[in-house]
């Protein structure tokens, strides 16, 4: 992990953002945010961003599958820091699937802590077969994406 904060210049605000405080529980013995904390701040955006495009607030409703998640870590979090997670397709979307990116960055969006990545593939649990993203969904979707190299994501 590279210790220098990243103070590249972010694009606007992404789809959806939501506030993380760094508890004592997430430090690991170095004294900064544990690198396996990110994958749930990670799904929480998810659900964050995708539940509305469903139309609910149920986690059961959920018509996607994570094939891919990954995270780099640009620079350490102390405890008691509050981030501010953001979460955007990026383009293009596929047929079956799509990328959501995730940025952790201070409120001021001037130091970017970390960086994800999901793979994301739509899901038909019923039939156990992946399916197409719904028109209206990727309406949606293709409206809130982003390019992944002007963030860094390149």
């Amino acid at each position: 992990m590279d210790p220098r904060p990243t103070t590249a210049p972010m694009t606007d605000h992404w789809a959806r953002q939501r506030r993380f405080h760094v508890t004592y529980h997430d430090i690991d013995v170095l004294n900064h945010l544990n690198h396996a904390t990110y994958f749930p701040y990670m799904e929480t955006l998810r659900c964050d961003y995708y539940l509305p495009l469903l139309g609910t607030t149920d986690p059961q409703k959920l018509d996607i599958i994570v094939a891919e998640a990954s995270c780099r870590y640009l620079a350490p979090v102390g405890y008691g820091t509050e981030l501010l997670g953001e979460v955007a397709p990026a383009r293009p979307l596929g047929r079956t699937s799509f990328i959501l990116l995730y940025r952790f960055v201070d409120p001021e969006r001037t130091v970017t802590y970390a960086r994800g990545k999901t793979v994301v593939v739509c899901f038909d649990y019923a039939q156990n077969r992946k399916k197409e993203i719904a028109a209206n969904i990727r309406a949606q979707m293709e409206s809130d994406a982003v390019e992944p190299g002007a963030d860094g994501f390149g």
